[in-house]
């Protein structure tokens, strides 16, 4: 497997769209939910008809980097009226949070299932080299910061710590009833993200964000990559 960026994806403002991100995490071996881009509502529509409901929509701009803040993700969209009105809203809502962003597009893809969220990320440090980070994701990762980092490259018994010493590992063991997450694929993930930061000396930050985290199985529901500029 090839794990080099791919340098059609480097844009002026170096960061990556999702749908961009994620063609590179998913070359690296991990599992990501489908973005297609859409320039109408009518566009959208056809779109999530074929992906089938519910769909989420996402706006997708080089200058808007958190979307949810921006009024840029509406998830839970069950038929067609609902994601003509959430395309239409979207557009005038960033127009309104973002009035000088340039909007690619908005993007349509499937919504994943429920499971615990966590969040992979990497830095680039400059005297160290890349530093993986793994903890709890969505909003528990900036309200509870309860991350562990580890320098790039990771053995399997890295991975294996990195995950047991959160503070919530009891939500990946199975709490109040919900299964425990497959703790071995999240192992996996961090070696095949250690991996692609070694392998791309261009890509200075990588967070995926949120990933859902199942008793089988897990899929990366956002993304984004940093490249460093070569000019």
């Amino acid at each position: 497997m090839d794990n080099k960026a791919d340098e059609s994806y480097h844009t002026p403002a170096n960061f990556l769209n999702e749908l961009e991100s994620k063609q590179i995490i998913k070359r690296a071996g991990l599992t990501v939910t489908e973005p297609i881009i859409t320039k109408s509502p009518s566009e959208a529509i056809s779109i999530a008809q074929k992906t089938g409901y519910p769909v989420v929509l996402k706006v997708v701009s080089e200058d808007i980097i958190h979307k949810s803040d921006s009024g840029g993700v509406v998830t839970g969209l069950m038929n067609s009226e609902s994601v003509g009105q959430a395309y239409s809203s979207m557009i005038a809502a960033i127009k309104q949070n973002h009035p000088d962003a340039v909007i690619d597009g908005i993007s349509v893809q499937p919504q994943a299932p429920p499971g615990v969220e966590v969040i992979i990320g990497m830095t680039r440090d400059p005297q160290f080299g890349p530093a993986i980070m793994f903890g709890l994701g969505g909003v528990l990762v900036e309200i509870f910061k309860d991350v562990s980092i580890r320098i790039a490259p990771l053995a399997r018994e890295d991975a294996a710590e990195m995950i047991r010493e959160l503070k919530g590992y009891k939500l990946l063991q199975g709490y109040r009833g919900k299964p425990k997450v497959d703790t071995d694929i999240l192992e996996d993930w961090l070696l095949k993200v250690s991996e692609l930061a070694m392998n791309n000396p261009r890509m200075m930050e990588l967070d995926i964000n949120p990933v859902f985290a199942y008793a089988k199985g897990a899929i990366a529901v956002d993304a984004r990559v940093l490249l460093k500029d070569d000019n």
